[in-house]
């Protein structure tokens, strides 16, 4: 049975009740087993489980469906609150059943979880309706919910197949690097990882590290083309107490720092051909000398190189060693840009939106057929970096739907849809403004934070979209209130 003919058989033995007073007062008990019309019997056979409540929020009706999923008999359900019962990470934060209370809309498949009398933790999806007496009022509510832990149990299998450690892929290509992953992840050897910039060079470095036998130590990143010479010489190597003005005291390295684990260098065909010969005697000899060292110490490590250019070719001009370049590409992993594996699109923009629902307990609903459909016809020069930042920005200014076109930037629009879409573009950055600032209690600067943009930022959209507030700004040192 459809989660709608739930609602409506819900709508249906409510109205019945609603007829018949037999609303339940606050603390009184309702009899153990349905009344035994046609409406109950429907209820009873259904595997959804489904209860109503009254006005006070206590349940009326409670099916044998909800009895099994959340294993609280019927008699110790009726009459208490239903908080008390489900246990729900709805109940507290955003509860399906309050939102349609207040504002009369019906819910359909929001998801969640409820807690067992067994302590177990069961994946849910809910809908609700409200239900009204004969003078118009709210009389109580009534929700539906599907157990979907054989679901989530299916879709954890077929995760299985399509993932390993960290990264997701449903691409051929990425299956070929998923099978070799774990043979390259077991020996000791120096992996040299290719890849355009944003196609997920670190994820791979670290799932090689979490799949190797130093698992357990730790994994130091260094990103060999954000700084000079200077610095990374004493970032990567350390030094001593007296190595130069400055240096008070000793200071370790990565080199130090990723003793036992995996030192991970980022970009590594952006060093400095001086820099490089430092490289190649870590990689050759595994040791390596502190600035003001006076003899040099072992490096018991894993090291992982990277870089978004192709290292041969730069040897060819001269300007990467290539007795460097055959010591970091012992074994070789080539990802494969975003638009050479676009089967991947829908995965990865459901991880993200699963990870940002999460992070910020929204529940927003994956992307809808037409969004998907722009962001399949994108090449993505950014790769899967651009492509997160895209679903971060459509998840910021989305309610708990499923994003859709009026959400995305708009260079994924084409020409002829670009003015409407600006216009919805322009509403929902309002909406989420007014909503940040009002939670904010008027600070600006909080709300900018909220937001995750800069203040001056927010300044400039506001003054953009020409919105007022009254109240303080930013510059109060009045704290927002307390909404908890």
């Amino acid at each position: 049975m459809t989660f709608r003919r739930s609602i409506a058989y819900c709508r249906i033995v409510t109205k019945t009740k609603t007829r018949r007073s037999r609303i339940v007062p606050a603390g009184k008990s309702r009899p153990e087993r349905p009344s035994g019309s046609p409406t109950d019997a429907v209820l009873e056979s259904i595997s959804d489980g489904v209860f109503t409540v009254d006005r006070e929020w206590r349940i009326t009706s409670f099916n044998r469906a909800a009895e099994e999923i959340t294993g609280i008999p019927r008699k110790e359900a009726l009459g208490r609150f239903c908080s008390d019962v489900f246990r729900s990470s709805m109940c507290e934060a955003d509860c399906a059943l309050r939102r349609t209370m207040k504002t009369g809309k019906p819910i359909i498949g929001r998801s969640g979880f409820i807690i067992k009398a067994d302590g177990r933790r069961i994946p849910i999806s809910v809908s609700t309706a409200v239900f009204r007496d004969r003078t118009g009022r709210t009389a109580g509510g009534a929700e539906t919910f599907r157990d979907l832990s054989e679901v989530e149990a299916l879709r954890r299998e077929l995760d299985g197949k399509f993932r390993i450690g960290e990264m997701a892929s449903h691409s051929p290509l990425m299956q070929r690097i998923f099978d070799v992953l774990p043979a390259i992840a077991a020996s000791p050897s120096t992996v040299l990882i290719l890849g355009e910039t944003g196609t997920g060079k670190e994820l791979a470095a670290r799932t090689i590290h979490e799949l190797s036998p130093s698992r357990n130590g730790p994994f130091v990143a260094v990103n060999c083309g954000a700084l000079p010479d200077t610095l990374l010489e004493s970032e990567i190597f350390g030094y001593k107490a007296g190595a130069f003005t400055g240096a008070v005291k000793d200071k370790p390295g990565r080199l130090a720092l990723a003793e036992g684990g995996t030192l991970f260098l980022d970009e590594i065909g952006e060093v400095s051909p001086a820099f490089q010969v430092r490289l190649l005697r870590v990689l050759q000899e595994r040791t390596y000398e502190p600035l003001g060292a006076t003899r040099p110490k072992s490096a018991d490590i894993r090291v992982l190189a990277a870089s978004n250019k192709d290292l041969a070719a730069l040897v060819k001009e001269g300007r990467f060693r290539e007795d460097l370049f055959y010591r970091v590409n012992v074994v070789r992993l080539e990802l494969p840009p975003l638009r050479q594996r676009k089967e991947d699109i829908p995965l990865l923009a459901a991880q993200f939106i699963e990870r940002f629902n999460r992070l910020q307990g929204k529940s927003v609903k994956g992307v809808d057929g037409e969004a998907l459909s722009l962001l399949m016809a994108r090449d993505w020069p950014g790769n899967i970096r651009e492509l997160e930042n895209v679903i971060e920005r459509a998840f910021i200014v989305c309610g708990d739907g499923p994003i859709g076109v009026a959400h995305l930037p708009e260079d994924l629009i084409p020409d002829a849809g670009r003015s409407d879409v600006r216009a919805s573009h322009d509403a929902l950055d309002a909406q989420a403004i007014r909503a940040a600032i009002e939670n904010a209690g008027g600070n600006r600067e909080a709300a900018a934070r909220d937001l995750g943009i800069h203040k001056t930022t927010l300044f400039r959209r506001i003054k953009r979209l020409g919105l007022s507030f009254p109240g303080p700004d930013g510059r109060s040192r009045r704290r927002p209130p307390d909404r908890s």
